[in-house]
This record gives structure tokens, sequence and C-alpha cells, in this order.
């Protein structure tokens, strides 16, 4: 019983883990098209800001339902 309660720790710490370092890289990606974008065409940058942030939105549900799942894991089953 011990070894399915470490996996089951190792399994919650993992998803926690590869959602935040994905989110993290999504956001650094993001962030830096965006500013390329708004160099190269600074009169669009309003419109693609707006944009930006319903694309990190997104980004940040991916991870938050990585923490839902990794809780229901570690609290309900």
């Amino acid at each position: 019983m011990e070894i399915v309660l470490g996996l089951k720790y190792i399994a919650v710490a993992l998803l926690i883990g590869l959602g935040a370092l994905g989110t993290a890289i999504g956001f650094g990606t993001l962030g830096g098209k965006f500013l390329e974008s708004a160099a190269r065409q600074p009169e669009l940058a309003p419109q693609l800001q707006v944009k930006m942030f319903i694309v990190a939105g997104l980004i940040d549900a991916i991870a938050m339902i990585g923490v839902g799942i990794a809780m229901v894991l570690l609290f309900v089953m």
C-alpha cells in the first residue's frame, strides 16, 4: 500500500510540475512573439494585445485544469 501511495504523490508532483513548466514556456513564447509583432507593426499592437490576453487565459486554464486533476488524485482517490 505504501508503494501505491508513494507513486500517487509522484504522479501529483509530476502533473503540477510539468503543467507549470509548460505554462511558463507558453507564456515566454507568447510574450516574445507579441513583442516581435508589436515592434514590426506598432499600429496593430492594441488588437494583438487583446488576442494575447485571451490566449494567456487559455494557457493558464490548462495549468489550472492540471492542478484540479492533481488535487482529485491526491485527496479523493
